[in-house]
This record gives C-alpha cells, sequence and structure tokens, in this order.
C-alpha cells in the first residue's frame, strides 16, 4: 500500500449499511470515535422489502420500509452521512487498515463488517481464479488489460459503467448484463462493447482464466471482471476466517483479525432484525474498547522511555 493517496483517517469504518451497520455507527459515534460508514446507493434493500416488521422491541407494527426511514433518520440526527465508495479491498497495516474503493483509499484503526448476505453465489471456480484473471474491481485491475480483450459479469448498474471505463482500455469488451432491464436503464454503453446474453456458470481455464462459460456458449478473453454488490467477505478481507455459516466470530463480535469485527447477517442465522442491531452495537463497543487499550498501551509504552 506504498504511495497510496489517503483521503480520510477514521477510528471505525463500517462497512455496510443495513441495520447492523447503522447501529455500530450509532454506537461508534456516541462514543465520541470518529466514524466512516461505507454503503451501496440504498441501504437496505432487504428491510425496505419486508411487508411489516412485528417482532422489533417497542416498534410494532411498521413496514419495513418505515423502519428503514427511521433508521436513516437516527443518522439524519446524528449528523452521520454514508459513503457511497465500494469497498473493495481491506488491507491491514502497521497502525490500522487501508481500505480500497476503486482508486479511493481510506485509513482506519479498526473496520466493523456488516456486509449482509450476498443472494448471489459465486459462479464455478470464480474464487479459485481471483487475482488470477478475475478482478472485483475495473478502476484497480483495468490498466493490466490495456489493448487485450475482457469480460465484464455485471450483476449492477455498476457493471455497466465499469464495462465503459474499460472501454477505453481494452481493445475488445463483452459484456453479459446479469440484471433486469429497469436496473439497466439510463446507461449508455460504448459502441465497442459487444453485449452478449446468457447466465454465467463458472470460470475456465488452467493455470490463469482464460474465460467464462455461460448455459449455451464458452465466452474466451485475457481478464473477466465480475461487478456485483458485495464481496465475498473473505475476499474482501483476505485471511478473514469464515464457516458454512459466515463469519467466525466471539460473542464480541472479534474475528480472527485483531481490529477487525463483524455483526448481521454476515455472520451467520438467525436473520433477524434485532439481532444485527444487537451484533452492530456489540461489535462497535468492541471497537471502542480496543481503541481504548491500545491507547492506554501507547501511553505506557511511553512512560517508560
Amino acid at each position: 500500500m506504498e504511495n497510496m493517496e489517503v483521503n480520510e483517517i477514521f477510528d471505525i469504518a463500517i462497512v455496510g449499511c443495513g441495520p447492523a451497520g447503522l447501529s455500530a455507527a450509532i454506537n461508534g459515534a456516541n462514543r465520541k470515535k470518529k466514524v466512516a460508514i461505507f454503503g451501496t446507493e440504498f441501504c437496505s434493500p432487504k428491510l425496505h422489502r419486508a411487508p411489516s416488521v412485528e417482532n422489533y422491541l417497542g416498534l410494532p407494527n411498521l413496514t419495513g420500509e418505515e423502519m428503514r426511514k427511521r433508521f436513516l433518520g437516527h443518522l439524519d440526527v446524528m449528523k452521520l452521512s454514508i459513503n457511497k465508495n465500494k469497498i473493495t479491498g481491506v488491507y491491514p497495516e502497521e497502525d490500522g487498515f487501508a481500505l480500497q474503493a476503486k482508486d479511493k483509499f481510506y485509513k482506519t484503526r479498526t473496520v466493523v463488517l456488516a456486509t449482509g448476505v450476498s443472494t448471489v453465489k459465486p459462479i464455478d471456480k470464480e474464487v479459485e481464479y481471483l487475482g488470477r484473471g478475475v478482478s472485483y474491481c475495473a478502476t484497480c485491475d483495468g490498466p493490466l488489460y490495456k489493448g487485450k480483450k475482457v469480460i465484464v459479469l455485471a450483476y449492477n448498474r455498476e457493471g455497466l459503467e465499469e464495462a465503459n471505463y474499460l472501454a477505453e482500455l481494452a481493445a475488445e469488451v463483452v459484456l453479459v448484463p446479469v440484471l433486469s432491464e429497469k436496473d439497466a436503464q439510463g446507461v449508455t454503453l460504448e459502441q465497442k462493447i459487444k453485449v452478449v446474453k446468457g447466465k454465467p456458470k463458472g470460470i475456465i481455464g488452467e493455470m490463469w482464466a482464460t474465460g467464462v462459460a455461460l448455459e449455451d456458449q464458452n465466452l474466451s478473453a485475457d481478464g473477466i471482471f465480475i461487478i456485483r454488490e458485495s464481496v465475498l467477505p473473505d475476499q474482501l478481507v483476505p485471511g478473514l476466517e469464515i464457516s458454512n455459516q459466515g463469519i467466525k466470530v466471539d460473542r464480541s463480535g472479534a474475528t480472527n483479525i485483531p481490529g477487525v469485527f463483524a455483526a448481521g447477517d454476515c455472520t451467520g442465522a438467525p436473520y433477524q432484525l434485532s439481532k444485527a442491531a444487537g451484533e452492530g452495537q456489540v461489535a462497535a463497543l468492541a471497537a471502542v474498547k480496543y481503541l481504548d487499550e491500545l491507547k492506554n498501551k501507547a501511553r505506557e509504552q511511553l512512560a517508560t522511555v
């Protein structure tokens, strides 16, 4: 991470703006920590779609959308905002972590992962070829494919925009749109982009990824870019321990990486609103305790010099 541009320095960076992430943000801010919230354009679609919420203590008979607006309203009261830059990597450093969002980097002392559960599972061999011809970030890795052929699997609107960016670099761009026509409205594709419709089944390759297998045909390319709403947790944070249930955490929300905590649906079932909000609070308070302990250790070391 040498020579990177650090735009901000935070005490707690929260990745995700669902109930767990927003709860973590509010509790971290209440403890006078500098908090950053990184989320999507719409927080949170899962809650928005709920026809009713009957089991949240003290707030009966609300729709999911009414609950969502109350959560966001709480952020407004506390003058907290959501950074819409998508985090694609979290990397440990000597005194904290660097968070990458395309060509921007943010510095934080602790991280709370509240990424929820992705409804889109990895395609066959996707994870195995990550970093070997498969990438989740066109801005990060696009320059490596200047003058070459690339495939973009676009699961959201951002994927279409990334295809346009790659069209400026690559000799050929093949776009496989895996999103609804409604979500694609308003995006004009560069003329050189070739659109191929089909459902991606897996990555083709040997030592290096060489293409994508669709249901009815195979596509070849020098590089493949897979653009979704969220990155798999263990790919987002290298070395993070996960299980079949989700990210492995203790009762404080601590992961196997010191300074990294997790909360909400990404830690496993039950996938309940109250559980997510509660875990967000616990993880934030654990991050605050971790920060205070680091500060006390630093003071003790100075006192002994």
